[in-house]
């Protein structure tokens, strides 16, 4: 059967995991259902820019559907859209400004499509304020190999509904979605940055300025003890004097940088980048108007940052953590780095909202975002992170950290085994498997 199917090596966006996977990229609504019927199991992929396996795995049969891309239907005054799970962001987002429309919810690349934002349930840099791409969902079409084609939403199969949301594809094939809008007339943001020298400080900013209509976020060092927390805290407001025009967001970008064999990231080159980053920060003015893109999908353009990690790629940990843990978590955090000196080129922190459910990476806490360097130091490290993870109730995501292992998932994510049970009814053969899902035994 598989003489069928076309093939190629498949790699998480972390470079940590890679498969030769068998593939069929379907064109019409028949074909779903057709080559879903040519494999025990399934999984949908779309423009496989996940951090870790979770469109793909070995002995899984890839449905890409790239070609399912269409705008299906849109009504501009009851603020609603219909499109197929394979458009991507860009061109979405580049329909919609053109009537004053969007979701705040925006991932933070501009190729990912809306049925693997949906599939994770993304989150953008407003998630302190507009939550996860949930909020924005009004109902989904799925294919099961099963069931067949089902519609979901609050009122119909509302189970199916909340495990799709953030389901990792495990439900089945998402074909089309349609969400609810929001208004954003002006194309334009003010840009605010404000210096500070510890996480403290970097906190209380961060809260202090968490409110509606704000991008709020951290950049902040950590390639050493000393400087561990300094950084600047950018403020991302809408401008409501700017024009409503806007240019048009980058629809291909073609990343042909040649991946070195080991990394360039070590503790050096990272301290002389901080330092020019720092320097160039407080030198440039307080305040600045910025195109929509540049907010939104702030690496867009600087994806050398991901191709210096080289060959072997980068680990990505982010965490949820609670405010009145965080000051207990950091301490531990902080000696832990002291004892195993850790590669850390990238720290960031963010507010986030919502509220946790199933495999949902989404709370009101504090979302803090470290890239490691893909060495066995750091591994090691990181497995002692695991173990605060544990103890502080801290939630890692799923979808960042290829490394994660199941005894950490399963205890941190308190309502895992529901989502186990309730989809073990759903799909008794459990047909839609990725690596992800197999490495945590979902």
């Amino acid at each position: 059967m598989k003489n069928n199917f076309e093939k190629k090596k498949f790699y998480s966006f972390d470079k940590n995991y890679s498969s030769n996977v068998f593939f069929k990229t379907p064109d019409k609504y028949r074909e779903i259902e057709k080559f879903s019927n040519l494999s025990e199991q399934i999984i949908t992929t779309g423009s496989n820019f996940s951090y870790s396996p979770v469109a793909f795995g070995n002995g899984s049969l890839s449905l890409i559907l790239k070609k399912f891309n269409r705008i299906l239907n849109f009504d501009s005054e009851k603020k609603e859209i219909t499109v197929e799970s394979g458009l991507v962001l860009s061109e979405f987002l580049n329909f919609l400004l053109k009537y004053d429309l969007w979701i705040p919810q925006i991932p933070g690349y501009p190729f990912i499509t809306l049925g693997g934002a949906v599939a994770t349930n993304s989150h953008g840099k407003s998630c302190g304020t507009h939550g996860t791409i949930r909020n924005s969902v009004k109902s989904i079409l799925l294919f099961h190999k099963k069931h067949g084609w089902l519609e979901l939403s609050e009122k119909q199969n509302k189970d199916i509904f909340d495990l799709t949301i953030g389901g990792l594809g495990l439900t089945g094939t998402i074909v089309n979605i349609t969400f609810r809008l929001s208004e954003l007339k002006q194309k334009q943001f003010t840009t605010t940055s404000n210096e500070v020298t510890s996480i403290k400080d970097c906190i209380e900013l961060i809260k202090k300025n968490n409110f509606d209509d704000t991008f709020i976020y951290s950049w902040n060092r950590a390639d050493n003890e000393k400087d561990f927390g300094k950084g600047f805290v950018f403020k991302n407001i809408i401008n409501k004097n700017s024009s409503k025009n806007f240019k048009r967001l980058p629809e291909n970008r073609k990343n042909n940088f040649f991946l070195p064999p080991f990394s360039l990231w070590n503790k050096s080159t990272i301290r002389a980048a901080n330092i020019i980053y720092s320097i160039f920060n407080k030198f440039l003015k307080n305040k600045k108007n910025e195109e929509i893109e540049k907010v939104i999908f702030p690496f867009f353009g600087k994806e050398n940052y991901f191709n210096f990690f080289g060959k072997r790629g980068f680990i990505e940990s982010q965490l949820l953590i609670s405010h009145k843990k965080l000051d207990e978590f950091f301490e531990e955090f902080l000696n832990l780095y002291k004892l195993h000196n850790p590669i850390i080129p990238l720290f960031s922190i963010k507010n986030m909202s919502g509220k946790q459910e199933y495999l949902r990476f989404e709370d009101n806490k504090l979302c803090i975002t470290f890239d490691y360097v893909n060495n066995k130091l750091n591994k090691m490290f990181l497995n002692e992170i695991d173990k605060l993870c544990i103890k502080y109730e801290v939630l890692p995501s799923v979808i960042k950290d290829s490394r994660l292992n199941k005894k950490t998932f399963d205890s941190c994510y308190i309502h895992a085994q529901e989502f186990r049970d309730k989809l073990n009814s759903f799909d008794r053969e459990r047909i839609y498997k990725s690596e992800l899902s197999k490495r945590l035994e979902i």
